[in-house]
């Protein structure tokens, strides 16, 4: 039997999103228009060579990916939060959709927008983002529709990785490498908070 002072130091809570701290992904996909736009996620995990997505519906990232097969996973450092956070309240989407209109903006040209710089990549059509020191371009496997999102698995094709994070021939540093974490809409490094989300609520 677990004794009472134990069960005390533990309070069942409801919140109201469980982001429990996972790398901030910024998802890269090809527009019909030629464009490339950018999907901040917040829910992403790799398994192999398999990266799974949760994207959720309606979003321009989902509808780009879903026709066209390829992305680019883009991996954003600690340093570069506050770029992130400025394409949070932006869409790809026109018009807005309704249930994004008090919160959202659409932007064609997310890259100016976020101070970020497009480079060209070898296997897909979506650009990179040259400030990300991980970028990792894949082809989409499967769908897994769910309620209000999907969990989007994909393939990588190609792993590019700033020097300064590269060990040997083939390794990333861990050491040097400092992923941009999402916590309960508060970004984080792997040492002390850097700032929160427009839509953190504490």
């Amino acid at each position: 039997m677990i004794k009472q002072e134990v069960q005390d130091t533990f309070r069942t809570i409801r919140p109201s999103i469980l982001y429990f701290g996972t790398p901030v992904v910024l998802l890269t996909t090809l527009s019909e228009d030629g464009s490339t736009n950018i999907s901040p996620l917040s829910s992403a995990w790799a398994l192999g060579s398999r990266i799974i997505l949760g994207i959720g519906n309606g979003g321009k990232g989902l509808e780009n990916l879903s026709r066209t097969g390829e992305c680019v996973i883009n991996l954003p450092d600690s340093s570069l939060w506050e770029q992130v956070e400025k394409l949070a309240p932006l869409t790809g989407k026109s018009p807005v959709p309704d249930n994004k209109r008090e919160l959202y903006r659409f932007e064609r040209d997310k890259f100016s927008a976020a101070g970020f710089t497009p480079l060209p990549s070898v296997c897909v059509k979506p650009l990179r983002i040259r400030e990300c020191p991980l970028q990792i371009e894949a082809s989409l496997v499967q769908v897994h529709p769910s309620d209000g999102f999907c969990i989007v698995e994909t393939e990588s094709r190609a792993v590019h990785a700033e020097e300064r994070i590269v060990l040997g021939e083939h390794y990333v540093n861990p050491a040097a490498w400092n992923p941009l974490i999402y916590s309960f809409r508060h970004y984080f490094g792997l040492d002390a908070e850097k700032g929160k989300s427009f839509k953190s609520e504490t």
